[in-house]
């Protein structure tokens, strides 16, 4: 018996036998076009394009109508990105300047892009890489005529086995969603990359990014699947077989369980009433915030409409995205305006040849917005004008200052002024909000919930600068502790800047989501969570398992000591 790690996903545990899938397909091929054939093959990468656009046209018209709506939008994403200008123009400019073949010009834009990405300190943005590279093989498979499906099996064939192939695509789970599989586990994608959402759509337990570790595994090879701690058992004794059954039994019970509470209320059992809400980053994850019946959208990634692209998205476009995701949602979504520059440059994000020494410090979010007011104001006027088609609230990212409140205040009253002059219809109390991300806006909370509606706590970046550490360096990710006695209490400040100004205090970090800190947030006072939607029912349970009035005591003892043991020992009564 051996081990490996990767990332865990989807519901539960699995055991079944290892069924190895591999695409076979030779080496992408690089040569020399003739000049006269430059524009035939140009045309080729086009049609190829296409192709590959009509193929997953055709498997999405195709899907039964009882099929998961994850899968779907996924597959709807993956249509959107195939149809993007700049898919041809960036290949088709390579095949013109350096005059090769259409799969070697697509693999070159392939790969910048993947340095893009590589480069973005996001992790949601940085798993979408995973989507770009399917996109990008399912092209390459028409232009070499291998789509690059998994192979069709006979209906049965592979139930109960164990998937084990580099990725899985929208495409080959609508081929699996024929068998009864177990579980699946990939070299590639992350956490919160679609291969994961996929994973939990269809309701199975799944270890995506093993990175090479697939080779150790062979068809035949029992194995058991822990989705939740990301760990894959090979052949396992006798007594680990009997440990993980009991366990998938109980798991069993706790997900009909969290089924049961989609349409319960998210309140405590002393009474206390709780908003949990949905982080999205792209506009068909809207769905996926309905289907778990989020109080609304605590938090739209708008970064998405900047990606992959050498222009930034205009005022119509934005404006119509941000309306249909306010129709489709029928409850309040709070936008966040952009959030890129520094370490999350893309294409659309005006990138400068400046040299930033530490890029996370340097001009990003609001700092780059209010630098750039042409790249800022079309996404306000945006956000205004859809703010007529249901509630909205607009939230700024990355404040530190009240010097950028009352810049971003005249901005506003002018978009508003030219909105009104051009006959528009908008909110005129739209809710304007604050990210606190920084520690002097922990700090000064009091100042911001002051002239403010709403505060929002992003604790990824938070425990980052406060700890001064990189939480993507493997050498330092270490210290990225969200129970520091610093961390803890700049989150008490701010909750209680919120309750003095009497404003809602949110959270949208990654501890909003985790039900290890769920109780400790609620004993301080939180009421507000926003989160991936996919752990808005586990957060539920916890929430609907608390007492407040007897946590409270606990958590104010958890917020004077800095010794790690009673930090431990608390934690555990505290979830006890």
């Amino acid at each position: 018996m051996f081990t490996l790690h990767g990332n865990g996903v989807g519901a539960g545990i699995a055991i079944g036998r290892a069924r190895i899938i591999h695409r076979q397909r030779q080496e992408i091929p690089k040569y020399n076009i003739e000049p006269e054939r430059i524009e035939q093959e140009v045309e080729r990468l086009a049609d190829g394009i296409e192709s590959a656009i009509r193929a997953l046209r055709t498997i999405k018209k195709q899907m039964p109508a009882e099929d998961a709506d994850e899968v779907k939008a996924i597959l709807g994403a993956h249509l959107l990105m195939l149809q993007d200008p700049m898919l041809r123009q960036e290949p088709s400019a390579i095949i013109r300047a350096q005059g090769i073949n259409a799969e070697a010009a697509l693999q070159q834009h392939a790969d910048n892009l993947e340095k893009v990405f590589h480069d973005i300190d996001d992790p949601y943005l940085s798993s979408k890489s995973t989507d770009v590279a399917q996109i990008i093989n399912r092209i390459q498979g028409e232009l070499l005529d291998e789509p690059g499906r998994l192979a069709a099996q006979p209906e049965g064939k592979l139930d109960h086995q164990i998937i084990v192939a580099n990725d899985v695509t929208p495409a080959d789970a609508i081929e699996l969603k024929k068998h009864r599989i177990g579980a699946f586990i990939t070299n590639l994608g992350g956490p919160i990359s679609h291969t994961a959402i996929l994973a939990r759509s269809m309701k199975i337990p799944a270890i995506v990014g093993l990175h090479g570790a697939i080779r150790y595994l062979r068809s035949g090879d029992l194995l058991i699947i822990d989705g939740k701690r990301g760990v894959v058992l090979v052949n396992p004794d006798e007594a680990a077989l009997l440990t993980y059954r009991r366990r998938r039994e109980k798991i069993v019970r706790r997900i009909q369980e969290m089924d049961s509470l989609r349409d319960a209320a998210a309140e405590t059992l002393d009474g206390v009433l709780v908003s949990l809400n949905a982080n999205i980053g792209l506009p068909e994850e809207i769905e996926d915030s309905v289907s778990q019946n989020a109080a609304g959208v605590g938090l739209y990634r708008t970064e998405f409409l900047y990606m992959n692209r050498e222009t930034m998205p205009d005022e119509e476009e934005q404006y119509q995205i941000y309306r249909r995701a306010l129709q489709q949602s029928a409850r309040p979504v709070t936008i966040r305006t952009l959030d890129l520059g520094a370490d999350k440059q893309v294409d659309g994000g005006r990138a400068s040849d400046a040299i930033t020494t530490n890029p996370a410090l340097g001009r990003r979010a609001i700092r780059l917005c209010l630098h750039d007011l042409s790249l800022f104001k079309p996404q306000l006027r945006a956000v205004y004008r859809a703010s007529a088609h249901g509630e909205t609230r607009l939230m700024i990212p990355m404040l530190s200052n009240i010097d950028e409140l009352d810049q971003l205040f005249v901005l506003l009253d002018e978009v508003q002024q030219e909105l009104a002059g051009q006959g528009y219809d908008f909110d005129p109390d739209l809710q304007i909000g604050g990210m606190v991300e920084v520690p002097a806006a922990a700090i000064a909370a009091d100042l911001f919930a002051a002239r403010l509606d709403f505060l929002s706590i992003g604790t990824n970046d938070l425990i980052q600068y406060t700890l001064a550490i990189d939480r993507i360096d493997d050498e330092v990710n270490y210290l990225y502790n969200p129970l520091h006695p610093s961390i803890l209490r700049l989150i008490k400040i701010t909750i209680d800047a919120g309750k003095a100004a009497n404003i809602p205090v949110s959270m949208c970090g990654e501890m909003a989501g985790d039900i290890e800190y769920t109780r400790v947030l609620l004993g301080m006072g939180l009421r507000d969570f926003s989160m991936d939607p996919s752990v808005i029912l586990q957060v539920k349970r916890q929430i609907r398992l608390t007492d407040t009035a007897k946590i409270e005591p606990k958590v104010k003892r958890l917020l004077k000591t800095a010794d790690q043991k009673v930090v431990k020992q608390l934690m555990s009564e505290i979830n006890r």
